[in-house]
């Protein structure tokens, strides 16, 4: 994170308060010290204050708040975690039909001396790397790469760790032509064939396909404030109720809007929590007060100690095992009962 960055904190609604109390905290202080003044005793029931609150609004956020947090700028990317976890990295570019997606990244590495293949989707840090990196929607060729990645490690016998953070695939009208539902289907049925253990962690985002695309494995985990969905829940509240912002909405139009996708988000059940009960997620990954922006260097220490211990499990099993839990565990998603 730059400088600038830091002296600029992106503030999310629901952080506002907490905001403001920190700064004041900061104004006690300079004034303390411009005038001699002894104000350690409401310092510290400011500070203690400031706590309590931090507590409360991040033990009761709303599925919309941890949206909202999930796709938060400052939030670690694949790159960023991989650079942290990794005793040694190489990037591996191209899917060697002409294409390398930089909404996908991914490569060789070693995890605490353990030879393994990682890979995810890369959103930016502002509009401009954001542009470049197509706000982490991969195009066929990104797919292609990812499977190719995943090839390299079967052939060598490494596990593989897919790190998910897109809004969903690219569904431009190039992508469309270059067979993108084709690129992602064929990834859905080639990883249940691998014969390497399979780790995947959603840590933003999960969107639709675009996240299933490198989402089948032996293990699913999501960092606590990640969501993961079939489709948006802006995009499933514009079919719902038809009332999408438009251009230049009134602000009951934006409200309105504002309502509905909240309800949506409820109706979907994409937070972690949700889906360890649904029995579609694994494990869940706790991260730091005020989210994995907020302490990424202890987000992605929890992030390595999950992944080397289901890689420690998953290397027990022989390789046929791995494949038969591996399709069992998709098999039994959405069972229910008439």
């Amino acid at each position: 994170m730059s400088a600038s960055n830091e002296k600029k904190p992106f503030l999310l609604e629901f952080e506002k308060p907490l905001a403001e109390l920190q700064q004041r905290i900061e104004q006690i202080r300079e004034l303390a010290e411009e005038s001699s003044v002894d104000v350690s005793s409401q310092i510290r029931q400011l500070e203690s204050k400031y706590v309590q609150l931090r507590d409360e609004i991040f033990s009761s956020l709303t599925p919309a708040q941890r949206l909202q947090l999930a796709r938060h700028p400052r939030r670690p990317s694949t790159l960023d975690y991989i650079q942290a976890i990794c005793d040694e990295w190489i990037e591996l570019h191209g899917d060697r039909r002409g294409k390398d997606d930089p909404a996908l990244v991914g490569g060789v590495g070693k995890l605490a001396g353990i030879p393994v293949v990682l890979l995810g989707h890369q959103k930016g840090r502002d509009t401009k790397d954001n542009v470049a990196r197509n706000f982490g929607m991969a195009a066929p060729g990104g797919y292609r790469k990812a499977m190719r990645l995943m090839e390299h490690a079967n052939r060598f016998g490494m596990p593989i760790i897919t790190f998910i953070d897109t809004p969903g695939a690219w569904a431009g009208l190039e992508a469309e032509e270059l067979g993108q539902g084709e690129a992602i289907a064929y990834n859905l049925r080639e990883m249940f064939r691998l014969e390497v253990p399979i780790i995947c962690t959603v840590i933003g985002e999960g969107g639709s396909g675009g996240a299933l695309g490198i989402g089948i494995g032996d293990r699913l985990m999501m960092f606590e404030h990640a969501v993961y969905y079939v489709a948006s829940p802006e995009a499933c509240a514009s079919i719902l109720w038809k009332n999408s912002v438009k251009s230049a909405p009134t602000p009951a139009q934006v409200a309105e809007a504002v309502k509905n996708t909240a309800q949506a988000a409820e109706a979907l059940k994409i937070t972690a929590k949700d889906l360890k009960n649904l029995g579609i997620l694994d494990q869940i990954l706790p991260e730091p007060l005020g989210g994995a922006h907020a302490d990424s260097i202890r987000a992605a220490e929890v992030l390595k100690g999950a992944i080397l211990k289901n890689i420690q499990e998953l290397q027990l099993l022989e390789p046929s095992k791995l494949r038969s839990l591996r399709y069992d565990k998709f098999r039994q998603m959405g069972v229910f009962n008439e």
